[in-house]
């Protein structure tokens, strides 16, 4: 892409782990980068930018409506139109179903699923408007192979490949794609530093490539997804998890 035809892709939770990662990816493709967090995304703009890309920095909570909308106004005025949605940001907290409180399950909802629908609603009319967009949700493997104390979160990624194929519908012929990426275990920092890393070997030992998966495992189908190429596939949730899941 030359600086004239520059498409700008929004990654949300980009400050650090798989949303660092994509954001990189769709800076090497030649995007312009946008990074939602609630977290300073700073280390992730100067990584861009010292590799001669395009990237801001926006906090932003993308479970307040308010937020959101603050969010598309500055992106808007700092940097234009958003073409590619990646809707990264999610929480994932261990809490066992017992134990678990309706302020817990919400919050988890409210992060991992509503904040789709109100980064969808902000930014995905300008796609449909340009006649050219993609929206790529992140789910999980979770989704179908659940585990103890992880209830609130299964039930939020499925519910994300549902949304993921009713917004496929809405804006289908309109120029826009919608689809998700369902990964395994991703070595993040993040992951490293939570109960979660206790998994790892457990997780890749379920998988047909029993290695623990890195966010570069994942980037190369986000820059499919995100390219003309993949303009005929929508409503689609890919498995790109080492052989974890198997339908």
């Amino acid at each position: 892409m030359n600086p004239t035809s520059q498409r700008l892709a929004l990654v949300t939770g980009g400050a650090a782990g798989l949303g660092r990662a994509f954001a990189a990816r769709l800076a090497a493709d030649g995007f312009a980068v946008a990074i939602a967090d609630l977290d300073a995304a700073d280390a992730t703009v100067d990584e861009i930018r010292a590799s001669g890309g395009d990237a801001a920095a926006y906090r932003c909570d993308v479970s307040d409506p308010g937020s959101v909308d603050a969010l598309r106004d500055a992106v808007a005025a700092r940097q234009g139109t958003v073409s590619v949605l990646v809707n990264n940001a999610g929480v994932y907290p261990l809490i066992p179903w017992s134990e678990m409180t309706l302020e817990q399950w919400r919050r988890i909802h409210a992060v991992n699923l509503d904040a789709m629908f109100l980064t969808t609603k902000a930014f995905v009319p300008a796609m449909v408007e340009a006649g050219w967009g993609r929206v790529v949700n992140i789910t999980s493997g979770s989704a179908w192979i659940p585990s103890r104390d992880f209830s609130a979160y299964v039930t939020s990624k499925l519910g994300v490949v549902g949304y993921t194929r009713g917004l496929a519908i809405e804006v289908g012929g309109t120029g826009v794609t919608v689809n998700a990426i369902a990964p395994s275990l991703v070595r993040t920092e993040t992951i490293e530093n939570s109960a979660h890393a206790a998994f790892f070997d457990e997780v890749a030992a379920q998988q047909s490539i029993q290695r623990v998966q890195e966010p570069a495992d994942l980037v190369g189908t986000l820059s499919y997804l995100v390219s003309d190429d993949a303009a005929f596939m929508t409503g689609q949730t890919l498995s790109i998890d080492g052989g974890y899941v198997r339908l």
